[in-house]
């Protein structure tokens, strides 16, 4: 220094700096350290900063004003620096020689002066906005000019005039050019051109922000007020990042995850690769794990097999993630490890401070600059912090998105085998909770290397304080860390436990709510209720447990850091009579404690939670990991043939485990032409048009399809969405081709009916539709798809006759819309199979014969017998039924249809006397070519009614049906507390309150005595007491924690639980209890959510955070309580602290809690557009519409994320404040001591501030948890609000109870009787008055919508009466309760819902029939062969929704049911869509013998089926329209025989 500064310029003065009340520094030090350390930093960032820019240009900014100032002060200052150099070259002109730092630091100076300004510039054409480099660089500036602006004024104003003009008047220039500088530093530059903020509409503020901005998190300030002002809404948010966006998140991880699956490949079949060097053709339907090209000869495939069973190498997700999000969550790791390093200045600093207040004759400012130094390492360790945070938690967010997205994409493509071993419910659990453990963990993930770290340094400055009487500390540490690992153990186990009880749990209520219809009609709720709530009781169990080990652990570590203090203070006290415990030693060590005492804590829960991740992280990639199907495995680009489909050799299964289901099959469609597919139940054939689809697993043979698919499944999927987005698809709005196809498909009558014509919002699973418009809407969409080749899976089963005729004749058949298409059809329907060109007829899996319809009769096999039973009366009597066809287009010349009562059928007419005539017959039609007229009303699509715009109709007001999920707004109303109080148990409360107070104010009584015990040093009395010191200091410590002990057990082993408990009976009871009507309108994911998510919440967050809110409010109110008995004068700081503290915590609570609540309704779609499209697949990837699918999830994603990332930085922003408020009272504890300190002892002065410096933890903790809470305690009301739906009519009415064998004859009377489907809708049925005798047998027919099902639906009170009453055998039925009721009556619902189960389960819940009863009952319903073949026999496990049974089988097993059930009335409701004819004979000879007694109402697809009951109920447009015998009717010649002619039933 001495050469640099020359002998006359000292580099340090002691007496001149330190020991002096007013302190300067020299002037070398001034010229050298102060002026050169701006220039170090900018020259060391230059290079970095360098590169960043080149990498990431944002477009270039306008020069602005401001920019053109920045630069001009910028070559000013250029000018100012160097004007010093060359009057320092002067000044040597003149033979003042001055030492070389005056040369040295103006050059530099001017140096950094101009690459200051070239940033400037770059940055401008980079896009920078703000720059945080320069900021830094300017602040750095100002500060070190501070010190020189104060002395040269001392200096002057100590002598007469100013010795060096010149260079005292170019620093004040130069230091009022670098406060300018500042200044418009902090300002924001304009958004650069063409950016995405400019296009944006409500672009996020984070983008444009300025550095500080940045850095405090001022850019929320804005949404902040919004939200406290009014309720935040979805549009007030801000858009998502592109960064963070599902469009850049998702492909990140996947080519990943894709090289992962590579390397996972490559790597075991190194090894056979050799041996077989010559793959052969391809066979295996898929290739393993996905991804593409995965050919290989099937002996490799079994030599790989047993390779990868020795070692199974998976591809590992976690490397993936890793790759994909390592570098960006790295620098939230550089921040932790900065932040990490400042935490141990604060202690010791307070080391400074407590010698300082011993010291006496020491000057002030000392302890002024030791308070202010405290003061700005904690605001400078909180900026760290929080920016740390907030790395982590968006790499938490983006993970999330990315495999959110992974899964979607993955669950559109898994083979049916992965899909059975894992339910929807299981998936879409992995995406809500395994990926928010992923999202859970990220933000601990540094504490694994920080917490030992930490604890590493902790240990070092302790030793320095204390000397080895650490040890002792530390082995009690070590001693508890086996203890938290054991507990965390078995916490983890028992969450596992917790996890499947929760699966089971979610799964059957799932299926609870998909057949609550069911369950109703046979009055079944109990049982189910008994079952969920049996899991609930398990997993009450596991909570139980898993609570006691909480309460232990939380014991341990809250005790942690007193027992470590007080064994080693014990020690250090004991070992050496020398030792003294002075306040210095006691309170540093005490703050030292406090920093281990976070990472300690943490450690086990960052490892439990990293145990939770790795076993969702499992999870995840066995899902990921599932074969995908072969999109190979059926050939699409097929042009050679004539043919549209070929099967060679087909063999199908469903997995590669099961048998095939499917054998040789050989098909060859030619293009253009209509081929049936017809058999018994479960033969198979809709397994084929899975084949056609590449659904199944191909073991051998070759499938070609040419051109594009439409696939009409078996049970119609509907989209939650409005009818015509269900017709449309996807595909654009033409409105001749849309009218068109609604004409064609019979839907036109059906838009006049529903409340939105077809913009009406269709429920979940197209609940608000019949059966029949479901099956129709379906066959719009394919129709609409006008694609090449339609696969149609039975779809005229579920409509009525009139319509299945309407929509053959218009659609599929031979002069149909469709006609010159490939079609290939399933069919029961044996009236259409004289139209089509071939035919081909399955038996268990084969293919049995195949031809058109002369041919196959005329080789006279099992077709031509089964046709000759059913089909001939049809074409004897349709050739006489067409004349009348032709002068009925005279009568309706519109629509024959649609426009009357459209109930008929072309189906077997049962009556044997018939029969046997036509038997007579079938030898003539055998021989004779019969050259069949077909039927001759006919119109193409086209044609000129269409030609006229359609009038436009008024758009009616459209009621939605699902209702918007409710969102409770503003705060949380005090009662939902008082009723979890309530739940909880009011003394309980009371008490647990009071307990944390007593265990708070034992925490408070140990340090105060501690800060007694310090003081006993100053006065020399330490050996006396020793003992009695240490003692009453372990027996406060222990209290507390046998206090904190008792209170966690109580408060949440016991009332918390008990709580829980409630919330969920009253829930499920009130769902259980809620009318049919309320299921129709709210969505089951919703219902769902209520009972997974929000019941989650309550039975263990909201304890959790209950226990913390309460500890760190007593905590804070000690720290506020000792600080003020110290120094009074602390009372007037708190006042405006305190009303900052309220004012951002009401801002944060209010915008946060909105957030949360935005946040978890967006949630919702997600996962139920997940299991719709889980649900969907097949037909989602028919009609190729994968990636549609995957961009919806993904939109509706990132409408979650939007309100997810702000809360995630209203939490930060939060944290900023709050801790400026905790560093505030450092601050002010500090100073406070520092001028008190003549009357304080320095025991009291450490108590104080190491007190304050815990405090900002715990006021963070406290506004979090509140908030959580307030987030969390939504729950309850949530759940409140479904306990408590209205509910339906009680279940049993004691004093109304019907006797036991009621009803003995049943006799049913309607009494102008009307009924509505909901409030303010018109009536369903008008007046209906009919009587109808015991055992009588009623059929109900007419047009979909004249009300068939409702009046089923009156009888068991599914929809109460508007008006007007039903009476069976004398007891009004609106008077007794439901379960009396409904367990009566006997229903065959349209649709068959099994649920998983045995199929014992499913026949008889209740238990109440003996085996045999059930085999008898099998026996009836002609599933006695099916079962007994089974190897469980009656404990068949039927998949969820009875998946693994055929629809005709199931509709068998709901015939078993009612044969159990056995009661004196029976309803049939269109039961008998799904079943061939066979199957349907004997389901009516059944019902004719064994309910032959019963009174029996049928609503008839077939007429021939209920042509020999006694009597027929015609209804039309909800009122009775003709009701007498068949013959009678048909002699009146009214409704009944019109349908009766077109069915061919009459003459």
């Amino acid at each position: 220094m001495e050469r640099l500064c020359g002998p006359e310029l000292p580099f340090w003065v002691a007496n001149q700096t330190l020991h002096t009340e007013r302190p300067d520094l020299p002037e070398c030090f001034q010229l050298t350290v102060l002026s050169w350390l701006p220039c170090i930093y900018l020259w060391a960032a230059f290079p970095i900063y360098l590169l960043y820019l080149k990498r990431n240009n944002r477009g270039y900014i306008m020069m602005s004003i401001m920019n053109r100032f920045k630069t001009v002060f910028g070559l000013l200052l250029w000018i100012v620096c160097w004007t010093d150099l060359f009057y320092t070259f002067h000044e040597l002109r003149q033979g003042h020689s001055q030492p070389p730092i005056y040369f040295i630091t103006p050059l530099v100076l001017g140096m950094t002066m101009l690459l200051a300004t070239f940033l400037i510039q770059f940055e401008r054409l980079r896009g920078v906005q703000s720059s945080g480099v320069l900021f830094i660089f300017w602040f750095l500036s100002v500060l070190c000019a501070i010190v020189p602006f104060r002395s040269k004024i001392l200096q002057a104003s100590s002598q007469s005039e100013v010795s060096d003009k010149l260079r005292f008047s170019t620093f004040y220039l130069y230091f009022s050019l670098v406060v300018c500088e500042l200044i418009l530093c902090c300002f924001n530059e304009k958004p650069p051109l063409f950016s995405s903020v400019v296009t944006d509409p409500n672009p996020c503020p984070e983008t444009t922000a300025g550095f500080l901005s940045t850095m405090t998190f001022w850019w929320f300030t804005s949404m902040a007020i919004k939200g406290y002002k009014v309720s935040l809404e979805a549009k007030d948010l801000w858009s998502l990042n592109q960064r963070d966006s599902s469009k850049v998140m998702v492909p990140k991880l996947l080519t990943e995850w894709d090289k992962e699956q590579a390397k996972a490949k490559s790597e075991p079949s190194l090894s056979t690769q050799a041996v077989y060097s010559k793959p052969l053709q391809s066979t295996t339907n898929h290739t393993a794990g996905g991804g593409g090209g995965g050919e290989s000869s099937p002996e490799e495939v079994e030599v790989l097999l047993s390779n990868q069973k020795a070692a199974p190498h998976q591809p590992s997700l976690l490397r993936a993630l890793v790759k994909a999000f390592g570098p960006y969550f790295l620098i939230g790791s550089a921040y932790k490890l900065l932040q990490d390093i400042i935490t141990f200045v604060n202690p010791q600093l307070l080391r400074m401070l407590i010698s300082f207040t011993k010291q006496r004759g020491v000057p002030d400012w000392w302890g002024y600059a030791l308070a202010f130094l405290m003061f700005f390492t904690a605001i400078l360790q909180t900026l760290i912090l929080h920016h740390h945070f907030q790395y982590c938690f968006v790499t938490g967010m983006n993970v999330r998105t990315a495999v959110i997205g992974a899964l979607y994409r993955k669950a559109l493509v898994i083979t049916n085998a992965a899909k059975r071993s894992s339910t929807v419910g299981e998936i879409v659990n992995l995406m809500s909770v395994d990926a928010q453990r992923f999202m859970d963990l990220t933000t601990f993930l540094n504490m694994l290397w920080s917490a030992p770290l930490q604890i590493m340094l902790a240990l070092y400055f302790l030793w320095q304080n204390l000397g080895p009487s650490v040890l002792a500390g530390v082995a009690v540490m070590i001693m508890l860390i086996p203890f938290n690992a054991v507990i965390a153990m078995k916490t983890r186990s028992y969450q596992v436990e917790q996890m499947q009880h929760k699966d089971a749990r979610i799964k059957l209520m799932n299926e609870i709510l998909n057949g609550i219809k069911v369950l109703k009609l046979y009055a079944w709720e109990n049982s189910f209720k008994e079952k969920v709530l049996a899991i609930r009781q398990k997993e009450l169990n596991v909570l139980r447990k898993t609570a006691y080990l909480g309460a232990l652990s939380t014991m341990a570590w809250t005790s942690a850091p007193f027992l470590v203090a007080l064994t080693t203070f014990a020690v250090y006290v004991t070992v050496d009579e020398n030792n003294v415990l002075d306040a210095e030693k006691a309170f540093v060590s005490l703050s030292l404690f406090n920093i281990l005492r976070f990472p300690l804590n943490m450690l086990p829960q960052v490892i439990s939670s990293m145990v939770q991740a790795s076993v969702s992280l499992k999870r995840i990639q066995n899902f990921l990991c599932h074969d995908e199907l072969d999109p190979e495995s059926v050939d699409r680009k097929n042009t050679a043939t004539e043919f549209s489909v070929t099967v060679v050799n087909g063999k199908f299964t469903w997995t590669k485990e099961d048998p095939p289901v499917l054998h040789n099959i050989n098909v060859m469609v030619p293009q253009g032409s209509l081929l049936a597919v017809v058999g018994h139940v479960g033969c198979g054939k809709s397994s084929i048009i899975s084949a056609l689809l590449g659904e199944m697993e191909k073991l051998e043979g070759e499938v070609s399809i040419r051109g594009s698919i439409a696939y009409v499944p078996q049970q119609a999927w509907i989209q939650n969405a409005t009818l015509r987005d269900n017709i449309l698809f996807g595909k654009p709005y033409n409105e001749q081709k849309y009218r068109c196809v609604l004409e064609a498909c019979a839907l036109t009558p059906d838009l006049e009916v529903l409340p939105g014509g077809d913009m009406t919002e269709i429920g979940e699973k197209g609940i608000n539709l019949s059966g029949g418009q479901r099956q129709r809407v379906s066959l719009a969409r394919a129709l609409y798809s006008d694609a090449d080749v339609y696969l149609l899976d039975d779809p005229l089963s579920a409509v009525d006759a009139h319509v299945s005729k309407h929509i053959f004749d218009n659609l599929i058949g031979p002069e149909g819309v469709l006609k010159g298409k490939t079609r290939i059809l399933v069919t029961h329907g044996i009236s259409f199979l004289p139209q089509v060109d071939n035919i081909m007829v399955m038996v268990e899996g084969r293919v049995s014969e195949m031809g058109s319809y002369q041919e196959l009769l005329k080789q006279n096999g099992a077709f031509a017998e089964f046709l000759r039973n059913y089909a001939l009366e049809d074409i004897v009597e349709e050739d006489e039924a067409i004349e009348e066809l032709i002068e009925d287009e005279a009568l309706f010349p519109d629509d024959a249809l649609s426009n009357h009562t459209d109930m008929v059928d072309n189906e077997p007419g049962i009556n044997e006397a018939k029969r046997n005539f036509i038997r007579q017959i079938s030898i003539i039609s055998a021989d004779g070519d019969n050259t069949r007229c077909r039927s001759v009303r006919r119109h193409g699509c086209s044609q000129r009614r269409h030609s006229e715009p359609q009038e436009k109709k008024k758009p009616r007001e459209v009621e939605k049906l699902i209702q918007t999920e409710s969102t409770e707004t503003g705060r949380v109303k005090t009662k939902v507390y008082l009723e979890y109080a309530k739940a909880v148990g009011p003394l309980l409360s009371v008490l647990i309150c009071f307990l944390y107070g007593c265990q708070s104010a034992a925490a408070i009584g140990a340090n105060i005595w501690l800060s007694q015990w310090t003081n006993d040093a100053s006065r020399n009395q330490t050996k006396e007491n020793v003992d009695m010191r240490v003692g009453v200091y372990a027996a406060l410590g222990i209290a507390q924690g046998v206090l904190l002990l008792v209170n966690c057990l109580l408060c949440r082993a016991y009332s918390m639980l008990r709580a829980a408990k409630l919330t969920h009976h009253n829930l499920l009871q009130g769902v259980l209890r809620a009318p049919q009507t309320f299921f129709e309108s709210t969505p089951s994911g919703r219902l769902l959510n209520r009972f997974s998510r929000d019941m989650d919440a309550i039975d263990s967050h909201i304890p959790e955070n209950i226990d913390i809110w309460m500890r760190t409010f007593w905590y804070t109110l000690n720290v506020l309580l000792i600080c003020s008995a110290l120094t009074p004068m602390f009372l007037i700081v708190i006042a405006p602290l305190t009303v900052f503290y309220w004012w951002v915590q009401r801002f944060y609570v209010a915008t946060s809690r909105q957030l949360k609540r935005l946040e978890s309704v967006s949630r919702s779609p997600i996962y139920s557009h997940f299991s719709e499209t889980v649900t969907g697949s097949s037909v989602i990837r028919a009609y190729g519409r994968h990636s549609a699918f995957v961009l919806m999830s993904d939109m509706k994603v990132d409408e979650n994320q939007k309100s997810y990332y702000p809360g995630i930085v209203s939490n930060r922003w939060l944290g900023v404040r709050i801790e400026f408020i905790g560093n505030c009272i450092v601050l002010f504890a500090a100073l406070f001591a520092v001028t008190g300190k003549e009357n304080l002892n320095p025991g009291l002065v450490g108590l104080s501030v190491s007190y304050a410096l815990q405090v900002t933890m715990s006021l963070n903790w406290m506004v979090r948890m509140t908030s959580d809470l307030e987030s969390n305690i939504v729950a309850v009301e949530r759940v409140k609000e479904y306990s408590e739906t209205k509910t339906e009519a009680p279940w049993e009415v004691e004093d109304k109870k019907p006797p036991p064998e009621w009803p003995m004859e049943g006799n049913v009377q309607f009494q102008d009787y009307s009924v509505r489907y909901r409030e303010g809708l018109d009536l369903v049925l008008r007046n209906l008055t009919l009587s109808v005798k015991g055992g009588e047998k009623i059929g109900i027919v007419g047009r979909t919508g004249a009300g068939k099902s409702s009046m089923t639906l009156c009888l068991f009170r599914l929809l109460e009466a508007a008006a007007g009453e039903i009476t069976i055998d004398k007891v009004k039925i609106a008077e007794i309760g439901l379960h009396d009721l409904r367990s009566k009556l006997t229903i065959i619902p349209q649709e068959p819902v099994l649920f998983s189960g045995t199929l014992r389960m499913n026949l008889d819940p209740f238990e109440q029939c003996s085996d045999e009863e059930v085999w008898k009952a099998l026996e009836h319903s002609h599933l006695h062969k099916f079962v007994s073949n089974q190897p469980s026999k009656l404990d068949l496990e039927c998949s969820e929704g009875g998946e693994n049974l055929s629809v005709g089988q199931r509709q068998l097993v709901c015939l078993a049911r009612a044969l159990l059930r056995k009661t004196r009335i029976l309803v049939l409701d269109e039961a008998t869509a799904a079943i061939d004819l066979e199957t349907d004979d004997l389901i009516q000879s059944t019902i004719r013998t064994q309910f032959e007694d019963c009174t029996v109402f049928t609503i008839a697809h077939r007429l021939n089926t209920v042509m020999d009951y006694t009597r027929v109920l015609v209804l039309d447009k909800g009122e009775v329209a003709e009701f007498d015998t068949p013959a009678n009717l048909i002699s009146q010649r009214g409704i009944f025989y019109s349908m009766a002619k077109d069915a061919g039933l009459t003459q």
